[in-house]
């Protein structure tokens, strides 16, 4: 359900065909920090994860936490294998009725909230289906240019300009491509971030990492 930027590498996640938990494989042993994955661990068949593969990965039974996400397993040593293609009857399931878009009607959320929350309860992801899409073109704090998305669901949960870390779509998006207003969308919570000032407590920011149009 989401195979998205995280600092030059990726963050992958998805959900458990069976048991429909959040997952998302970490590699900690090389990246303790944050937990990325690198390019030739999370290839299958050669090929980068699609959104909708389902995929056999060698994982632990735990993993870090980094201090407020319930959904992160360590990647153990081994082949990610192909198993074929989720449909899209599969996933709805998934989109159930929520009150806010990961917690709170905001564009990030502070992971000392977090942490006062049972460990289950701390989640950074969810899948959501929204029926109106704004696409914005942002010049971030760096100069550099960068897409950002403002979704609404059928029951106007609303979140507004984030981060589009799908680097699929945002290929589509550079190449002129104008979004369905309804998609199957995964947003995740980044790993706690503030500007360089000092100043501000690192807050977790919403981002959207996985795009499917309906």
């Amino acid at each position: 359900m989401a195979n998205s930027w995280k600092h030059q590498e990726r963050c992958i996640a998805g959900i458990d065909y069976d048991t429909g938990r959040w997952i998302r494989p970490v590699c900690d042993r090389l990246y303790p920090q944050d937990g990325r994955v690198p390019i030739y661990v999370r290839l299958v068949e050669g090929r980068e994860p699609e959104l909708l593969d389902i995929l056999e990965i060698p994982l632990d039974d735990t993993g870090p936490d980094f201090g407020f996400e319930c959904e992160n397993l360590s990647i153990l040593p081994g082949q990610w294998n192909y198993r074929g293609k989720a449909t899209l009857d599969d996933i709805r399931r998934q989109c159930l009725n929520f009150k806010y878009i990961l917690h709170n009607s905001e564009k990030s959320v502070n992971p000392s909230d977090l942490k006062t929350r049972p460990f289950h309860h701390r989640r950074t992801l969810q899948l959501v289906k929204t029926n109106k899409f704004y696409i914005h073109k942002h010049t971030n704090y760096k100069g550099q240019a960068q897409w950002r998305g403002t979704i609404e669901t059928p029951s106007g949960c609303k979140l507004e300009k984030a981060k589009i870390t799908d680097p699929v779509f945002v290929k589509k998006l550079d190449s002129g491509h104008q979004p369905s207003p309804n998609c199957l969308i995964t947003v995740s919570l980044s790993i706690p971030w503030a500007p360089s000032d000092g100043e501000s407590e690192p807050l977790c920011w919403k981002l959207i990492a996985g795009v499917i149009e309906l």
